[in-house]
């Protein structure tokens, strides 16, 4: 499994953006309500062990935190998506991707 860590406030993305420096910082934005979400958090945590060691993965449970997304999206300039996967290394965003196009063998190629 993924350790996930809850990405809750905006106010972490600040601490993120620093830990990246050192660590890749993976940010997995989620729509509990939709198929194609949920069936991309499927695909990433049953590829956990070519993945897990790699990065800090967080949650971002849309639709209770809508302003973090916001955030997100205006803080990166990276458009709102659902289910989406942004990388950060070095204090920015090295890669993002959303919808069907989540693939863990991909991923790990940008990690």
């Amino acid at each position: 499994m993924i350790d996930w860590i809850a990405l809750e406030k905006s106010a972490q993305l600040e601490s993120l953006e620093k830990e990246s420096l050192n660590k890749t910082i993976v940010l997995f934005k989620h729509s509990t309500r939709c198929g194609m979400s949920l069936h991309a958090k499927e695909k990433l945590e049953s590829s956990s062990s070519i993945l897990r060691d790699k990065a800090d993965f967080y949650y971002l449970d849309l639709l209770n935190y809508r302003e973090v997304s916001t955030e997100i999206a205006q803080r990166y300039k990276v458009i709102h998506q659902s289910p989406q996967l942004i990388v950060l290394k070095n204090g920015k965003v090295s890669y993002h991707i959303s919808h069907g196009a989540i693939e863990p063998n991909t991923l790990v190629k940008e990690l």
